[in-house]
Parts: structure tokens; C-alpha cells; sequence
């Protein structure tokens, strides 16, 4: 399949104001060409509004953005060399799946067979063509997915974008659908930029995670730099698998939840900051692993991971009392 080339998209000082409500305030972010980025954080942070903005399909109170060299402010969502899958996937229930991937060539007056030639290709390309002449209600939610992105691809976009593509699948589907995902731009080579609240789907998928808060970006980066050096509490918190603890002598800081030691040794000196007293207030078996819940004065909801096999030679009831400990050089500063 041809494709166009990948562009990338830069976003300057970005704005997006519903009267006197901001829902994205002020962001600026680089995403490089044929990279896989994913735009991630809670309802209401701005990720769905920036991906919006970016397709055309909502307006810029401010800033500008740049796709591949053109500033596309003011640009129609057609010209932009965008494509859109939505989150509820949006086909047309009377068109079989060759139709409906090839709705778009026919909008543009494409003749029959080239559209339809067209749409058995893309149709091959996400594994879907000996599906090609059935509705979208004989179709799985995850071939219907497929087929919605056979749909957004026809156009050969330069960027694609994703709203949470995965959140309506199950989580068996959902993990294979991920692996597709990947392939799919790997093999294309375009830019993806798909919006989740997912941080596995992120950190899964993505070379460029670009954490979102209150319309702000938090944080920007690898999806290994984001998890082993968070740069602020919430990115620490909504990341996973972290503490944040707050030290006498300066600001937060954030340890992993699998760098705890367990045992009943007396606590440490008061003041050291590389132990704490809690008592374990739940337990999750979770095959390779056991996450453990601790209540403890020094820190609200402390987290603890441990190896299947380190909880079985000290296993562990909820009720019991334990020093949680760590290494001054795992503990890692944040800004706020």
C-alpha cells in the first residue's frame, strides 16, 4: 500500500476557551514525524480537545498549529492530510465493509472499481477482507474497528488520529488490538496521535506519551523516562506503580512501588526518609506479582509490589504491621 509521507505536528501556545471555561490552556509540544504519540490523562484533562483541534473539527481560540511545514489554523479538516477514527467508530449501517472504506473516495468522485479496488487493499492490510461484503452488525466490535480504520487510512493521511480507538473492546481484544495498532504504524510509517486515559495503552504503544492535567501538559516523554522519572506528583500518582512522600527537609519525592522491602525489623531512626510503619489494608494476587496496600501515617495509600515468589517465603495477612523500606537512590525528586 502507498501511503504519504508522515509529517510531523507542532502545537504553539495552544488554546482552546468554551466561553469562559479553558479547556486547554496555553500547550506547546513537538511531535516528530512517523513517531507513535500518545495523548494521556483523566476525563476532562484536554487530550480529546487537542486531538479536535488538530483534526480541524474544533476551532483554535489561540495559538497556532503546524502541520509538516504549513500552519493550519484556518485550514478544512479535508486539507489538513489528517484522518479522523472515531471513538464509536461511526459506520454506516446499510454499507458493507468495501463500501464503507471506500465511502470517502466516492465523496471525492472516484470511480467504482478504483474505489472499491482501493478499499479490498486497506481491507487486506487490517486483516479484513474476506469480511468485505458484510454489514457492520454481522461484525465483532473489533472488526468493526478494523474497518473503521481501513476507512480513515483510504486517504492516505500523513497523520492519523485515534479517539481512544480501544476503550469500547474488551480487555482480551484490547490487547490484541493494541499489538495491530503498532503494526500498523510501524509498517505505514505515518504519525499517530491517539488520546487514552490508559496508562498500559500508553506506555504500550506509544514512542512519545504526553501526560495532560487540568489543559496543561504535565509531562512529555519516552514512555520509559515518564515511568522511572516522573516529573511532578500527579504524573507519579496517575502513571501507577509509584509513592510520592514528602520529606521534612525539601519537596516531594516518588518512589516504586516494586523497590519496598518488607520486613518486622524495628523502624528506622525517625527522619531517615528510607522507611516507614504501616499496616497492610488489602492484598491483590496478580500471577507474577502481589500488590499490597499499606496504611501508614507518613504517606496516604502507600503501595507495594512484590515478586510472586518474595510474598510466598514471607507471606502475608491484611492486619499485619510492617517496615516498608527503599534505597536513598531509588527515591526520585519531583517538582511539585
Amino acid at each position: 500500500m502507498s501511503v504519504s509521507s508522515a509529517s510531523g505536528v507542532e502545537l504553539i501556545g495552544l488554546v482552546k476557551a468554551y466561553g469562559r471555561t479553558v479547556a486547554v490552556d496555553h500547550i506547546s509540544l513537538k511531535i516528530p514525524p512517523g513517531s507513535y504519540c500518545c495523548l494521556l490523562g483523566p476525563s476532562g484533562c484536554g487530550k480529546t480537545s487537542t486531538l479536535r483541534m488538530i483534526a480541524g473539527h474544533e476551532d483554535i481560540s489561540d495559538g497556532d498549529l503546524i502541520i509538516g511545514s504549513r500552519q493550519v489554523n484556518d485550514v478544512p479538516p479535508a486539507r489538513r492530510g489528517t484522518a479522523m477514527m472515531f471513538q464509536n467508530y461511526a459506520l454506516f449501517p446499510h454499507l458493507d465493509c468495501t463500501d464503507n472504506v471506500a465511502f470517502s473516495l466516492k465523496m471525492k468522485g472516484v470511480a467504482r472499481p478504483e474505489r472499491r479496488a482501493k478499499a479490498q487493499e486497506l481491507l487486506t492490510l487490517v486483516q479484513m477482507d474476506r469480511y468485505a461484503d458484510r454489514l457492520p452488525a454481522q461484525l465483532s466490535g473489533g472488526q468493526q474497528q478494523r474497518v473503521a480504520l481501513a476507512r480513515a487510512l483510504i486517504t492516505n493521511p500523513s497523520v492519523l488520529l485515534l479517539d481512544e480507538p480501544l476503550s469500547a473492546l474488551d480487555p482480551f481484544l484490547r490487547d490484541r488490538m493494541r499489538v495491530e495498532l503498532k503494526r500498523l504504524q510501524t509498517e505505514l510509517g505515518i504519525t499517530f496521535i491517539h488520546v487514552t486515559h490508559s496508562q498500559t495503552e500508553a506506555m504500550a504503544l506509544a514512542d512519545l506519551v504526553v501526560v495532560m492535567n487540568e489543559g496543561r501538559i504535565e509531562q512529555a516523554g519516552a514512555p520509559q523516562d515518564i515511568f522511572n522519572r516522573p516529573a511532578t506528583a500527579f504524573v507519579a500518582r496517575f502513571i501507577g506503580g509509584h509513592n510520592v512522600l514528602t520529606r521534612a527537609s525539601g519537596g516531594p519525592m516518588a518512589i516504586r512501588a516494586d523497590r519496598i522491602r518488607l520486613d518486622d525489623a524495628p523502624p528506622a531512626a525517625a527522619g531517615d526518609g528510607l522507611s516507614l510503619v504501616g499496616t497492610v489494608q488489602a492484598l491483590e494476587y496478580h500471577g507474577a506479582s502481589v500488590h499490597l496496600r499499606l496504611d501508614a501515617a507518613e504517606a496516604e495509600d502507600f503501595g507495594v509490589v512484590l515478586s510472586e515468589a518474595a510474598f510466598a517465603a514471607r507471606p502475608l495477612a491484611v492486619g499485619a504491621t510492617v517496615r516498608a523500606s527503599w534505597a536513598a537512590e531509588d527515591l526520585h525528586p519531583l517538582v511539585s
